[in-house]
């Protein structure tokens, strides 16, 4: 990999830049995962069945639109002579609009909710896989020094940390401020305008990430090879399954998904509906964040002492032990603040590694390929991540129409069944405890360095 003693390109204030930009995104996405479900079932009154068959419709668009884009833009140059960062700027915008129209209701039928609904979604969805390609690209451009790479992602980690954190904490109370829950605990139909209103602030927040991103980061890292031409579809896939850690990661990088839209989507729900209470939410995400804080300044630490594979393999373990008070006794308040802190530590410390992982792979297919993939690497886990999310939506959804959720009782704040309720338990503990393991087993599978020392030697034999 890159030499560990070069001079640091990188300064603290372009790693606030992707700090902030980690932050804006983290908070939006929290708010997103947070109440989209709560929008599509207990706003807009649509069947949980339906809404969840609205997240695998999603998930197949996505399928095909994240490749196609993800070629498209690995052929495009800026007239600066730059690949991603520029996205920043063509992206804020459509991006915000789209987060306003999740959350708009519109007033019409089930039906034609649906239906609006979406498009909507498809509309959103594009926009936010050009907006990973920054947000996963641009950490393998700012340099090619793998201390900086660990470093950068170390601060993105702690801006997604933040953002997560703060989301949970802040998103409630701006939706209190904007008029909503005011007489009730969980979020009914009533709500539609607040939810609306925060909406809007989610959009400025993204406008404001993008281009406090664009003008703080630098993209310094150019192919070596000076090869313009462009790349299909075809022989893009080629080059990246030819990489083993690419493929590997992407797994990865979905267990990583699954585990943080499980926890986000669920915790919600099981304040409101197992607690009685959702404004436990609040202090249980408060220790998640402490933790993921602490964890985002350690995780570059921690690599350097253990070495990559070896810390990834201990944040999955340390979630998977982290669960077993929870899954053992799930009524119990104090179990779901240890479960929080287990998974800060956890999720914390992964996000940074494949993140690292990600930057290295950049490098090891051009080595083997003699072109850069950054774009498309990017796209890729991004797929991965938007995989995840609509899995989790699927599951998450179906689980609950088979446990008989009633947004009806949702909504005049009875609560729900006993089949609900341990519904709800499963899938912030044994759930994520088993994709905990999965996690582990990939990780087991990634050796980045060696695969890039072993492409570098083939390529030197000629």
């Amino acid at each position: 990999m890159p030499d560990n003693k070069k001079k640091k390109t990188v300064g603290l204030l372009e790693k606030l830049g992707f700090m902030s930009f980690s932050t804006s995104t983290n908070i939006v996405f929290n708010f997103k995962s947070t109440y989209y479900k709560f929008f599509l079932t207990s706003i807009l009154l649509i069947d949980p069945v339906a809404a969840s068959n609205m997240a695998l419709i999603g998930t197949a668009w996505d399928i095909i639109n994240d490749p196609l884009i993800g070629v498209w833009a690995n052929n495009v140059r800026f007239k600066s002579g730059e690949r991603v960062r520029p996205w920043l700027l063509w992206i804020a915008v459509p991006y915000a609009v789209g987060m306003v129209l999740l959350f708009t209701d519109f007033g019409v039928s089930e039906r034609w909710d649906i239906i609006l609904g979406l498009v909507v979604f498809f509309f959103y969805e594009i926009a936010n896989t050009f907006r990973g390609i920054p947000y996963n690209g641009m950490g393998a451009l700012a340099s090619s020094d793998d201390y900086d790479r660990k470093s950068i992602n170390a601060f993105r980690s702690l801006g997604g940390c933040l953002g997560s954190g703060i989301g949970a904490v802040a998103v409630p109370m701006i939706v209190k401020m904007f008029g909503g829950l005011k007489d009730h605990k969980v979020i009914n139909s009533s709500d539609s305008p607040a939810i609306f209103k925060s909406a809007l602030f989610m959009g400025v927040l993204i406008i404001i990430g993008c281009l406090v991103h664009y003008f703080t980061t630098r993209e310094r890292v150019r192919q070596v090879e000076e090869n313009e031409e462009k790349i299909g579809i075809v022989d893009t896939y080629k080059m990246l399954f030819k990489c083993k850690s690419w493929v590997r990661n992407m797994f990865y990088v979905m267990s990583y998904g699954i585990s943080t839209c499980l926890l986000t989507s669920s915790i919600t729900y099981y304040c409101a509906y197992v607690l009685n209470d959702s404004s436990l939410a609040t202090p249980i995400m408060a220790v998640y964040l402490v933790f993921s804080i602490v964890f985002s300044i350690l995780a570059p630490k921690i690599d350097t002492l253990l070495g990559r594979k070896k810390t990834m393999i201990a944040a999955a373990i340390v979630q998977i032990i982290g669960k077993i008070p929870f899954v053992l006794n799930p009524y119990n308040v104090v179990n779901a603040f240890i479960n929080a802190a287990a998974a800060g530590i956890g999720l914390t410390v992964t996000f940074v590694e494949f993140n690292t992982n990600r930057n290295s792979i950049s490098d090891i297919v051009e080595v083997q390929n003699g072109r850069r993939l950054d774009t498309m690497v990017s796209t890729g886990d991004n797929l991965a991540s938007k995989i995840a999310e609509a899995a989790v939506d699927k599951l998450f959804l179906m689980a609950l129409a088979i446990a008989g959720f009633s947004a009806q009782l949702a909504d005049q704040g009875v609560m729900q069944n006993m089949a609900t309720q341990k519904t709800i338990n499963a899938l912030l503990g044994w759930i994520p405890a088993i994709v905990a393991v999965v996690m582990m087993l990939f990780a087991m599978g990634i050796d980045t360095e060696k695969e890039y020392k072993e492409a570098v030697a083939k390529r030197d034999r000629g």
